[in-house]
């Protein structure tokens, strides 16, 4: 029972970090917006950043596997703006 609550726990600290994260992303963003960069020149230097760190971290053959979750992921529409969620 503990091992569950622990796991619980976990889960609710990592959400809470990645909502904390976005906070941050979403604060940098609009300072570069304000600043004059373009959206696209933000979102690939974003991408880069975040795949040389995670390279660092997992590997090459691991991030790949990551990228082509993503490419499916793409493909299904989750990123979409227009997207609903029902």
């Amino acid at each position: 029972m503990i091992d569950l609550q622990s796991a619980e726990l976990d889960e609710m600290i990592q959400a809470e970090k990645k909502q904390v994260a976005l906070e941050y992303h979403n604060e940098a963003w609009a300072d570069g917006i304000s600043d004059g960069i373009e959206a696209e020149i933000l979102a690939e230097t974003a991408i880069s950043t975040a795949l040389v760190e995670l390279v660092r971290l997992h590997g090459e053959d691991d991030v790949l596997d990551m990228m082509e979750t993503l490419r499916q992921r793409i493909e299904f529409g989750e990123f979409r703006p227009d997207r609903t969620i029902q």
